[in-house]
């Protein structure tokens, strides 16, 4: 018996258009939402569905994006917890280790001028302005300094005394410089005037009794002491001569050796110390009072801070103190930072969200993304699940067809 095939077909033909139907109206509808990427126009009017569903509402999409984002997943307190994450203590600690090491290499590199350059600034601020500035407000203290100098004057001045050496070089100076026999020879001269001669004469005569009234008196000083004056200034070599021998024999250099071996405060008495020690702490103090800013001008001017800055650069590079404490003072800082955030981390981010305006990058990375590429990554994600629900048209599709074809063969 001969197959009548339009009979049959009136049953296969329902779920094969069926299937047909449903899997190239899923993917029709799928790819209706990204193309066409720009809209159609006909005769002047833009076609219904054009652009896709996703291009022609992609600043709507970013917006509810952002807000999604925002308001479901970078909430403030999800901000705090990832911000303490990242700022761990050990994670600021290599970050800030890594920043000195960073630096250290950046004045190793040939840089040591203009890092010098800079300290030299530094410096000269701090001792040629800062530091004049702060010692004359410092020194108008009532007790500036008073403790650091009676230390040094009790311990110091107080408890000093000159060697043997020390004594017998003091003395050589002052038998060399001060009381050489042609200085003395000068200060007889200039001492031994008419005037004084004259007042020495009639004290003498005046003043004496005895025997050395009757010398005063028949003799005088007054011729002696002008003979003396006229040796003095008409035989100067000889007269230097005679002084020295006269220094020799009275033994002034070993005189003035244990004078200065002797020569001690703690020799003198209490009350003459305590005096001492008081003018020494006024006078000290008046003169860094209004001395002390200019000296330290002075003294800054005077240096040459950028040589020296040179220095302390190049020893700093030399260093090994500072190479090793760099992770000293990383972990120092870094527990700071932790402190720190501790107590203000709630309101640092509370700042930082506005300033980092998080859904206008959201809002304006979506709206940058062209639709081409949006259609690319959905797929690239989805891609499984996108042409699953293609099949799934095309199963459901065909089961509504093989329903009609059944529905035909039971009404046969």
């Amino acid at each position: 018996m001969p197959i009548d095939l339009a009979y049959w077909w009136r049953f296969l033909l329902p779920p094969l258009v069926g299937g047909v139907i449903g899997y190239f109206t899923n993917d029709l509808a799928i790819n209706m939402l990204f193309r066409p990427y720009k809209p159609i126009y006909v005769f002047g009017r833009r076609l219904p569905f054009t652009p896709g569903l996703i291009p022609r509402n992609q600043e709507r999409l970013a917006k509810k994006v952002a807000d999604t984002i925002l308001n479901s997943l970078l909430t403030p307190e999800e901000l705090q917890h990832i911000t303490k994450r990242l700022l761990a203590t050990e994670r600021v600690k290599a970050v800030i280790f890594w920043l000195l090491q960073l630096g250290l290499k950046q004045i190793n590199q040939n840089r040591e001028e203009k890092t010098a350059k800079i300290l030299a600034d530094i410096l000269r601020d701090i001792f040629g302005d800062s530091l004049p500035k702060l010692l004359k407000t410092i020194a108008r203290k009532g007790d500036f300094l008073e403790t650091q100098i009676n230390q040094i004057f009790d311990k110091v001045l107080l408890e000093f005394k000159l060697n043997e050496n020390q004594a017998r070089q003091l003395a050589d100076w002052l038998l060399q410089f001060v009381l050489s026999p042609d200085i003395i020879r000068q200060g007889l001269v200039n001492f031994l005037t008419e005037r004084n001669i004259n007042v020495i004469d009639e004290g003498f005569r005046e003043k004496t009794s005895g025997t050395y009234w009757v010398v005063a008196n028949l003799f005088g000083v007054k011729n002696a002491l002008t003979r003396l004056r006229s040796f003095c200034l008409d035989e100067k070599e000889t007269a230097n001569t005679r002084i020295q021998e006269l220094l020799l024999s009275l033994e002034v250099r070993n005189r003035l050796k244990e004078f200065f071996l002797e020569l001690s405060l703690q020799n003198l008495p209490v009350a003459t110390v305590k005096q001492l020690r008081e003018n020494i702490n006024q006078t000290v103090r008046e003169y860094i009072q209004d001395k002390g800013p200019d000296l330290l001008r002075q003294l800054s001017e005077n240096i040459n801070w950028d040589n020296i800055s040179l220095l302390i650069v190049h020893r700093l590079q030399a260093s090994s103190a500072v190479t090793s404490s760099l992770e000293f003072i990383s972990e120092e800082l870094a527990l700071i930072i932790e402190r720190h955030l501790e107590k203000d981390l709630e309101t640092i981010v509370a700042q930082v969200i506005p300033i980092l305006s998080l859904d206008q990058v959201i809002i304006e990375r979506i709206k940058a993304t062209t639709p081409q590429q949006l259609e690319i990554a959905t797929q690239s994600l989805v891609k499984t699940e996108l042409q699953a629900i293609v099949n799934l048209g095309g199963i459901l599709g065909f089961l509504i067809g093989l329903l009609q074809a059944i529905f035909l063969w039971f009404n046969q």
